[in-house]
């Protein structure tokens, strides 16, 4: 298997590789990731573009819909390929960063499927995402141990192992630390490179993958562009069509208005559609973040049974089971509650109520945080009359009004402190190259905190958001929160964790953020990744 690199596609690595990663790293699998891009990067530019102009209708005044042009994609009838045996069966998904002992652990933990995330759960450096890539090759070869520094606890995998499915970054990063014709690489294609290439094949022989997830996706030509990825990457590794399986994350608003198409375009890859709660939230906030007749609650507010989520997750689950796809849920971000019985018995029962509307709505499986949600979340889907409730059919009779829906709820100063004071926290960890923090029981990852931040600017934006106790959300208003916020958060570290963090530089970025006369699309455009090799 020798790939060959296009001439113009010479393939220069930034980012230091050393012993471990000189065979990560070969020159074939640089070819094959130079290969992916000289074929595929100048299509995703395009795209990316397309974006930028869409939002720009957005902020115009339009809202999102049903495409007239892909009628005949939603009226006709289709299915999608078959779902491989390995993946009938996915009541339960975990997820983590892709780090050595979370691997082990999540892989052991009785789920039916893990998902590796080099996207939201990971902060996007180099040693990072390269590390991520051996570990998970050391995992398809059921080669991958992990011994505690401090403990010396030795963790390797068990009998059972989850299902693995790997997710690339989002398609808007580049990968600093390699470039192919002089310019950044996406860092979607190196992730799925690399992972392709030394894990296909192996993946096959054991009947398990490759299987993926695709993060943020915002239309069916997105999709479609997945779609030629694939294609050309089975084809110069020689692989049967249609071995790569994907799962689409529907965490976009516009995402949300062409799930049938998206399907269609993946017809021979796809495998099914998850309901990205953290993502949809922080995206219709976003998307619609001009209009100033829309003014959103606190994201703690926010659960599956607002009007505009509950109907994402149905139309998501009727369209899936129309087109033999499995329609899997949302992320349980609760994380256990140590030395308080009554917090942690509370949570679990929110999370058992929160799965069981999942699977009434018709979803075929869920997504948890932590391994020590699994049995709770498996309780509610061993209900499931087998592995999982395709053959349901479903006619939730959902309308573009539904999803577009807006939530009920005030703004309370404690969404305004709690917004502040986790954006804060989270991008101090960011900086220091940690991609989940767990903060007040609840594990935050990129998408968690992009909601806390275009809320807050949301709210300063648009002169009529107020408290409900009436108080204007001014930029005073704001800076004296984020002051008394930074208190807390030192009386809550220490002195000695709080004056050698990033905080305050943490706070600058928020506050450069909400008091942006535009909102970002995203807080890495103002939040720079820091990697040895760049700094």
């Amino acid at each position: 298997m020798s790939p060959t690199l296009p001439e113009a596609g010479d393939v220069t690595v930034a980012g230091p590789v050393d012993g471990e990663l000189t065979d990560l790293l070969t020159p074939n699998a640089l070819a094959f990731v130079g290969k992916l891009v000289c074929n595929h990067q100048a299509r995703l530019r395009q795209l990316l573009e397309a974006r930028e102009l869409q939002q720009a209708k957005f902020d115009a005044g339009a809202l999102p819909g049903f495409l007239p042009e892909t009628q005949a994609i939603r009226d006709s009838d289709w299915r999608v390929a078959a779902i491989p045996p390995a993946l009938l069966d996915r009541r339960v998904e975990i997820t983590s960063p892709p780090e050595r002992k979370l691997i082990i652990n999540a892989l052991n933990a009785g789920a039916q499927g893990y998902m590796a995330d080099f996207d939201d759960s990971a902060c996007p450096n180099w040693p990072t995402m390269m590390a991520g890539q051996r570990h998970l090759r050391d995992a398809v070869a059921g080669a991958i141990d992990y011994t505690h520094p401090d403990t010396g606890e030795r963790y390797t995998l068990g009998q059972q192992t989850a299902v693995l499915h790997m997710r690339p970054r989002s398609l808007h990063l580049a990968e600093p630390g390699l470039a192919v014709g002089g310019q950044p690489a996406p860092a979607a294609l190196v992730d799925v490179g690399l992972f392709l290439f030394h894990n296909a094949a192996t993946l096959i022989e054991q009947g398990r993958g490759p299987f993926v997830y695709l993060p943020k996706l915002e239309s069916h030509h997105e999709a479609a562009w997945w779609a030629e990825v694939f294609a050309t990457a089975g084809a110069a590794l020689d692989l049967a069509s249609g071995s790569i399986k994907a799962t689409v994350i529907i965490e976009t608003l516009p995402a949300a208005f062409q799930m049938d198409e998206i399907l269609h375009a993946l017809r021979q890859h796809a495998v099914g559609l998850s309901c990205g709660r953290w993502g949809s939230m922080f995206s219709a906030t976003k998307v619609l973040h001009a209009q100033p007749a829309r003014r959103w609650p606190g994201r703690q507010q926010l659960g599956m049974d607002q009007r505009f989520l509950d109907s994402l997750s149905k139309r998501l689950c009727q369209i899936c089971h129309r087109r033999g796809a499995l329609a899997i849920g949302g992320m349980a971000n609760w994380v256990p509650v140590h030395n308080d019985e009554a917090a942690n018995t509370k949570a679990l029962e929110r999370i058992r109520a929160d799965k069981q509307r999942e699977l009434d709505n018709g979803h075929d499986g869920t997504w948890v945080a932590h391994p020590a949600l699994v049995t709770t979340a498996a309780a509610v889907f061993e209900a499931l009359d087998g592995p999982n409730q395709l053959k349901r059919q479903l006619d939730w009779g959902v309308t573009a009004d539904d999803l577009l829906a807006m939530p009920a709820g005030e703004i309370l100063e404690a969404d305004l402190r709690n917004n502040i004071g986790v954006f804060v926290q989270y991008i101090e960890a960011w900086l220091g190259g940690q991609g989940a923090v767990a903060l007040y029981n609840l594990m935050e990852d990129a998408s968690t905190a992009e909601i806390c931040r275009v809320q807050v600017w949301h709210w300063l934006q648009h002169p009529d958001a107020a408290l409900a106790d009436g108080r204007a959300i001014t930029a005073e208003l704001f800076d004296t929160v984020l002051a008394e916020e930074l208190e807390i958060i030192r009386a809550e570290v220490g002195d000695e964790r709080f004056d050698s963090g990033r905080y305050h530089q943490a706070a600058g970025y928020m506050r450069a953020l909400c008091m942006a006369p535009k909102c970002a699309a995203h807080f890495t455009d103002a939040v720079p990744v820091t990697d040895d090799f760049t700094t």
